[in-house]
């Protein structure tokens, strides 16, 4: 980055797990987080989106606590910024709030720091951050991605053919991962699992192939989180009931909630989303689509872009 020139960052928002990818499907949806930066003398963050105006305004936001970890972890020295920051990404709503905030901190030193990462570095810090792959895959990857850590590496493949609608009820209550990782039990007796994992593979087996009929039929059959969390989030069951006859093909929580997510063929979302609205009134619900291109960097000068 040159003086005078002003970053710009757009990371997607994700939705996790799809029922039975838990802690390894993630999915980038059309809601963005947008970050514009620029040298300064001193740290500060200038928040465009009223949800924002709870969060600090100098070096102790998130965002930048990220991208300063990011450029000691190679040596070097991030130089202050004035950054201004928007989102259409509801927050502590289980669509990759907190996992977008990760990935443009990382993007932020790579840039001011001239790291030259790859998308896989990022990806292992991002999911060092996070604890898992799913959110920030997605984020960064964009399109529908599986991924796992295994001995200590983060593994993980991306698809970028895949275009059902998306549709998101978002509750007004907020709901915080920790709260609903709470529920989960801390162990599965063998055979479950067994069962467990399989549903999972046969729902990206029917994804990919496009036998959403399938797709719909293995994400109700979750056996990693959905039992355990439907308590917290009674609408789940209510949706999952109302939205098939909608048209929809699939349900699922929507990371750890409280948002649920819907899928439907192509041309179908605004249908379901419209049925959903007349019934849940005091719920939004949102068309979306998936996020192709993942995070995108560019930066601008007074002449245009840089």
């Amino acid at each position: 980055m040159n003086d005078g020139e002003m970053l710009i960052i757009k990371v997607p928002g994700s939705s996790a797990n799809l029922g039975p990818g838990f802690d390894s499907i993630g999915l980038a949806v059309n809601l963005y987080l947008t970050v514009e930066a620029e040298k300064a003398e001193k740290w500060e963050v200038v928040p465009l989106s009223s949800e924002l105006e709870m969060f600090p305004k100098d070096e102790r936001n998130f965002l930048i606590q990220i991208a300063l970890h990011t450029a000691r972890n190679y040596q070097r020295e991030l130089p202050p910024c004035r950054i201004r920051v928007k989102t259409d990404i509801p927050l502590a709503r289980g669509l990759g709030s907190s996992a977008a905030a990760i990935i443009a901190g990382i993007e932020l030193a790579d840039s001011f720091c001239q790291l030259h990462l790859t998308r896989e570095e990022k990806l292992e810090l991002a999911t060092k951050f996070e604890g898992h792959p799913d959110n920030v895959g997605a984020s960064l990857f964009g399109g529908l991605v599986i991924g796992c850590q295994l001995d200590g590496e983060v593994r993980m493949e991306a698809f970028h053919d895949l275009t059902f609608d998306l549709v998101a009820v978002v509750p007004n209550e907020e709901l915080l991962t920790k709260d609903s990782r709470g529920v989960l039990p801390d162990s599965l007796v063998y055979s479950e699992a067994v069962q467990a994992g399989a549903v999972g593979n046969v729902l990206i087996a029917a994804l990919l192939k496009g036998n959403y009929e399938l797709a719909g039929k293995m994400m109700k059959a979750d056996r990693y989180h959905h039992p355990y969390r439907k308590a917290m989030v009674p609408h789940l069951t209510d949706i999952e009931e109302l939205a098939p006859k909608l048209g929809a093909f699939g349900v699922a929580l929507s990371g750890a909630g409280p948002t649920v997510l819907c899928l439907a063929e192509k041309g179908m979302g605004r249908m379901v989303a419209e049925g959903l609205a007349r019934q849940l009134p005091n719920m939004a619900c949102k068309c979306l689509t998936i996020d192709q291109n993942g995070s995108v960097v560019y930066s601008v000068s007074e002449s245009g872009i840089a």
